[in-house]
């Protein structure tokens, strides 16, 4: 019985190590690194409840709002989650410290952690683990009303380039009506100067934010037609069609671009585990077909944006920079159940992907 009280107490205190690691992971390391505990409570939480919820047989208005509640509700109910670990931990160890039956062990336990006292563990060693619970339950509860600050904060930088695109590119955002609106107003051969600047330091911070509190991905925005993941999908393919299809002088700025975004769309899908072709050759089969891409160089041109008069060529130079993207682009609109927009998630497949319980390996981008 002794052996058993000791192996019990030392499981105990692996246990509790585990998830204040596990809490450290999602709340304090700057880096995308996976927490069995995060991933299990948001893998289980989405399947459970929201996936039911937000079926494809229901209007995307109503999906829209059971979505908008995922990513908080799954927030609130993490340091729940753990406090409740953290109660079963130290149970185990008052159990092997003597305290008698597995009830009593409980209630001293719930008693330490809600910091409450009202029963008195007993002797000196449990005391001091009973303030030991304590502390580590309002560290916790610390941790966690820290962590909200940090996220509403990159969630506030992300949309603010969010919203601004819908002044450009419409509602929901189009590469086609960006494009046009910035030949009409006269702004197309300031393009590179005024608006990619600002989009690759946002793929950048997207890039950090999304995987170091991936959360963040799952965060809706405002306004229900916008997105974060349809928005990246639109200045890449803005980026794609100037680079491959429109008469004019190559910017190097437009390049590093899109390098920034599918690199960017690269790492969140590897936190993620979905699956994408890592070294995609230019000739491989993208999601856009020739007749949507000359229908928009058509549009296009009707708008007086000057399009090459080598239009094969431009189909290959158009589909050799979608390939670096085409993959995570449409798997995230899925993943997050992104709004309908041109070329991104209008072909989202209906069956959502689902990210993995396991870490994948990094892969090579």
């Amino acid at each position: 019985m002794i052996v058993l009280r000791i192996v019990i107490g030392i499981l105990g205190g692996v246990w509790i190590c585990w998830v204040i690691g596990a809490a450290i992971k999602t709340v304090v390391l700057p880096r995308g690194t996976s927490s069995i505990i995060t991933r299990s409570v948001f893998l289980t939480v989405r399947r459970v409840i929201f996936d039911p919820l937000a079926s494809t047989k229901r209007t995307f208005d109503f999906r829209d709002r059971v979505m908008a509640s995922y990513a908080p509700f799954c927030l609130l109910l993490l340091p729940v989650v753990w406090l409740l670990m953290i109660t079963a931990g130290f149970t185990a160890i008052f159990w092997s410290t003597g305290i008698s039956p597995l009830s009593d062990a409980f209630v001293t336990s719930g008693s330490s952690l809600t910091t409450l006292g009202f029963v008195h563990p007993g002797h000196i060693p449990q005391v001091v683990l009973a303030f030991s619970e304590a502390g580590i339950g309002l560290g916790l509860l610390s941790l966690m009303i820290s962590y909200l600050p940090s996220i509403y904060g990159a969630f506030s930088r992300r949309e603010s380039l969010v919203g601004l695109l819908e002044v450009r590119a419409g509602l929901s955002p189009s590469p086609v009506e960006l494009l046009g609106r910035y030949q009409r107003i006269g702004w197309l051969d300031a393009i590179d100067d005024e608006l990619f600047p600002s989009w690759e330091l946002w793929f950048a911070d997207i890039e950090e934010s999304h995987t170091s509190q991936p959360a963040l991905v799952f965060f809706r925005s405002p306004h229900p037609a916008r997105s974060w993941i349809t928005a990246a999908g639109c200045i890449l393919d803005v980026a794609s069609i100037l680079a491959s299809a429109v008469d004019r002088a190559r910017n190097p700025r437009v390049d590093i671009t899109l390098r920034s975004g599918f690199l960017c769309l690269r790492r969140i899908s590897d936190f993620y585990g979905i699956n994408y072709r890592a070294d995609p050759l230019p000739n491989d089969p993208i999601s856009i077909q020739r007749d949507e891409f000359e229908e928009v160089l058509d549009e296009l041109e009707s708008f007086g944006v000057p399009i090459k008069s080598d239009r094969d060529q431009a189909w290959i130079d158009f589909a050799g920079w979608r390939v670096n993207y085409d993959d995570t682009l449409i798997a995230l609109c899925s993943l997050v159940m992104a709004p309908d927009a041109k070329w991104s998630s209008d072909r989202s497949p209906l069956k959502r992907q689902r990210a993995k319980l396991r870490r994948t390996t990094m892969m090579k981008a």
